[in-house]
């Protein structure tokens, strides 16, 4: 096949790239240029796309004996990742955009260029699993390696662009083992730290981003019974859950900590409690896309998973239409300040069957 693989500049590409050769593909390395001064997006070990990392991409082609290219997709990820991740948290969401670019960048631009250009497959350095059992349609399924599982942040692709991706690095034992085999093939990238954090974020200062683009928008923070508590320069710069920096003036009256339980752009206030009102019992998601779609639109059992290294709990799940309904299990545990705009993927053991964006959520007390 002719394969197009991703090259990030990082370790994991890199391997996957190489992965791909020696499985006998036609291979060609492409770095995505994703900011027109690409020298801002990475600071350290956070952000990507660099102008460090796309010589490292360059440099791991050379190794590896394959035609390499830049091709530059910053107008569309400032277009749609960066657009969307400002209007989410205007709007009072929390949205997650290793998400979106993987939906809107990776597995849309890249690979619709690269099927137009008659490539039959993208390559990435995500851990993940692509199965077809009895070599029928492709499923993704969860890493071999669980603490550098990909699954979570792939959800969104549906089943026409998994059918045309690879993830050569799902089986992978650990990523020290990448970091070795990277060594041994004779790449330079073998010990390069990884990127975390939102990549065009690259100092980490999410809220410095968000105020510097959205400009200071001032107002109150309110308890449950709408009493004024303190104040803000920004509802966007809160998100639900979140106990640190709400610089209240007035402790509660039972002296416990107060967590963000809403936001509310239209009024611009942010509304504190207690902890207990975290606690989700159900979610209601739309914009669905489903790798599995359960038939009839009956209850079925599931795991459900909100966040990207968070833990998937039991639940039942229901589609209708493009929107999906979640009930947790009686007993169920670990998913508080689930927020809207959050990436709710549905799974069957490692087998991914969906996802969709939380819309609104329901207190255990009321599921």
């Amino acid at each position: 096949m002719r394969v197009l693989a991703a090259l990030s500049g990082g370790v994991d590409s890199a391997v996957a790239a190489a992965r791909a050769v020696d499985a006998g593909h036609e291979v060609v390395g492409v770095h995505m240029a994703l900011s027109r001064n690409r020298a801002q997006l990475r600071s350290g070990s956070r952000g990507c796309c660099s102008i460090e990392d796309a010589g490292d991409a360059r440099r791991a082609a050379d190794v590896l004996g394959i035609p390499y290219y830049v091709w530059d997709l910053s107008e569309r990820f400032e277009d749609t990742v960066i657009a969307d991740f400002l209007s989410e948290y205007a709007a009072g969401r929390t949205p997650n955009p290793c998400v979106r670019c993987n939906e809107h960048i990776k597995f849309e631009a890249l690979l619709d260029k690269a099927l137009a250009l008659g490539f039959d497959a993208v390559c990435t350095g995500h851990y993940a699993r692509i199965e077809r059992p009895g070599g029928g349609q492709p499923e993704l399924h969860r890493a071999r390696d669980a603490a550098k599982d990909q699954s979570y942040v792939l959800a969104v692709m549906g089943p026409e662009r998994l059918a045309r991706s690879m993830f050569p690095l799902g089986d992978a034992a650990s990523k020290d083992d990448v970091r070795a085999e990277a060594a041994a093939r004779g790449l330079s990238v073998s010990a390069k730290p990884d990127s975390y954090d939102i990549c065009f974020v690259a100092d980490g200062d999410t809220q410095g981003f968000l105020r510097e683009r959205l400009g200071a928008r001032p107002g109150e923070v309110v308890d449950t019974t709408g009493a004024v508590v303190g104040a803000h320069d920004g509802a966007y710069a809160y998100t639900i859950g979140q106990r640190k920096g709400l610089a209240l003036g007035r402790p509660a009256p039972d002296g416990k900590p107060r967590y963000v339980l809403s936001i509310e752009p239209v009024s611009n206030t942010v509304v504190v409690g207690p902890a207990e009102a975290l606690r989700v019992g159900g979610i209601q998601g739309d914009a669905a896309v489903w790798l599995a779609r359960p038939e009839g639109d009956d209850w079925s059992a599931c795991a459900v998973q909100v966040r990207a290294h968070g833990e998937a709990v039991p639940a039942q799940a229901r589609a209708l239409g493009d929107e999906v309904e979640v009930q947790l299990a009686d007993g169920a545990s670990g998913l508080q300040g689930v927020a809207p705009g959050q990436s709710l993927v549905l799974y069957s053991g490692t087998q991914v069957l969906g996802q969709a964006t939380v819309r609104a959520t329901t207190p255990a007390a009321r599921a």
